[in-house]
């Protein structure tokens, strides 16, 4: 997934009329409006309506007018993501970015082979004061590396990409497509193995195993997430082990043979809880009205033609034609 700001300017927030024009024409969806006052309480406010809505606060400061229109995308490999998941990460992201208060909509585009969404706001807040645009480019990327779990994940040590994913499974994070993948590998390259952590892990393993709920006493008084590897209806195969206290991630065999760790067979709890991940959770459902999945069908927008739509193949089409490559769950 990747996050990009459209450069190009307007004072009339064109974005508005390019993206409610997708909708009508069956080319995209209105994921959600957000705090646009009294707005909010329209069940299908007009297009023309979001338009003066932020022309409204962008003139409170009369110092941009060039360009006071924010208009950006981020964008999936393919069918990685859903809509609503790919709306999940642009409100998160906006939240960094400084726009989380900001009024904005979010249109998700299906008319190409990837799904992305785009994001229409003023760059004046309604205070007056322009919102932070320095390394604006450079913050976008940082911010979406943050938003999908990149980030947090880069702080363990591990040794194959399949371990890189469950740490980002383990939390809850929604990233699942790290495109900067001469980084990953030269995490993994890095990677030496901790012998001393691996044999004082053995014997914590040893010394715990016949203990009752020994998977969730290894999480919650160890800081320890053993996850186990099976087939559907299968005994597992193998297992993980997650060390958050030293951020380290080891495969199983390298600490306890598997057949000998469950020899008093241990009851396979689950080892962790997934986070509630409601997109209601990162909104205030007063400031935001929902379409899509969100309220019945029926929606709609009148079209307003334009001559300087924003070509998205242009936009991305370089990030597009990056071949997307198999990960091997080697673990």
């Amino acid at each position: 997934m990747i996050a990009h700001i459209l450069e190009k300017p307007s004072r009339v927030f064109a974005g508005v009329k390019y993206n409610t024009n997708k909708v009508d024409r069956n080319k995209g969806e209105l994921m959600l409006i957000a705090n646009f006052g009294i707005l909010q309480a329209l069940s299908n406010p007009r297009q023309q309506d979001l338009v003066n809505y932020l022309l409204m606060v962008s003139a409170q400061n009369k110092g941009i007018q060039k360009n006071t229109q924010f208009h950006a995308v981020i964008s999936a490999r393919g069918r990685n993501y859903t809509k609503q998941e790919l709306t999940k990460a642009a409100v998160m992201w906006l939240k960094e970015m400084k726009y989380g208060n900001q009024p904005y909509l979010i249109v998700f585009h299906k008319d190409t082979e990837n799904h992305h969404v785009h994001i229409v706001s003023s760059r004046v807040g309604k205070d007056g004061k322009q919102i932070d645009r320095d390394y604006e480019q450079v913050r976008a990327v940082g911010n979406i590396e943050k938003v999908l779990g990149y980030t947090f994940a880069m702080q363990y040590r591990f040794s194959t990409p399949a371990q890189f994913y469950l740490i980002l499974e383990n939390h809850g994070f929604l990233g699942r497509d790290y495109i900067n993948e001469k980084k990953l590998q030269q995490k993994i390259n890095s990677y030496v193995p901790d012998k001393v952590r691996i044999a004082e892990l053995k014997e914590l393993f040893i010394a715990q195993k016949t203990s009752p709920a020994f998977v969730q006493r290894m999480k919650t008084q160890f800081q320890i997430d053993l996850v186990f590897h099976s087939a559907e209806g299968k005994k597992p195969y193998g297992y993980t082990v997650i060390d958050h206290a030293t951020k380290q991630v080891f495969k199983g065999s390298e600490i306890l043979n598997l057949k000998y760790l469950l020899d008093d067979n241990i009851k396979l709890e689950p080892v962790y809880q997934q986070p509630n991940t409601d997109l209601h959770d990162y909104l205030d459902k007063d400031a935001v009205t929902y379409y899509s999945e969100y309220v019945p069908e029926g929606v709609y927008i009148r079209p307003v033609m334009i001559s300087d739509d924003v070509d998205d193949q242009q936009v991305l089409g370089m990030k597009r034609r990056r071949q997307k490559k198999a990960r091997t769950n080697t673990r």
